[in-house]
């Protein structure tokens, strides 16, 4: 029963590319977000407009936020996978 040998990492030749899209897309979500703490702080009542399918603009943009991030992820994931194979070969 058991498991089979751990595997073994070598060198990533992707890291620093990794990391600085990682940084990029980081700082790309905080000016998302921060926009979204600028509306509520500067202008609260905006965030009760309705804005589509009956939701306002706290519900949309706060979804908006949690699905960027989902798609951010997806991003970041398919493009360090494709450095990685590109370096790898």
């Amino acid at each position: 029963m058991g498991h089979g040998p751990a595997a073994q990492w070598g060198e990533d030749k992707a890291s620093d590319y990794k990391a600085r899209l990682g940084v990029y897309l980081f700082i790309f979500y905080v000016l998302v977000y921060a926009g979204f703490i600028v509306i509520n702080v500067m202008t609260p009542k905006t965030m009760g407009i309705i804005v589509m399918a009956g939701l306002n603009l706290a519900c949309v943009y706060g979804f908006g936020l949690i699905v960027l991030a989902i798609v951010m992820g997806l991003i970041y994931n398919h493009m360090c996978t494709k450095k990685e194979y590109e370096l790898n070969k």
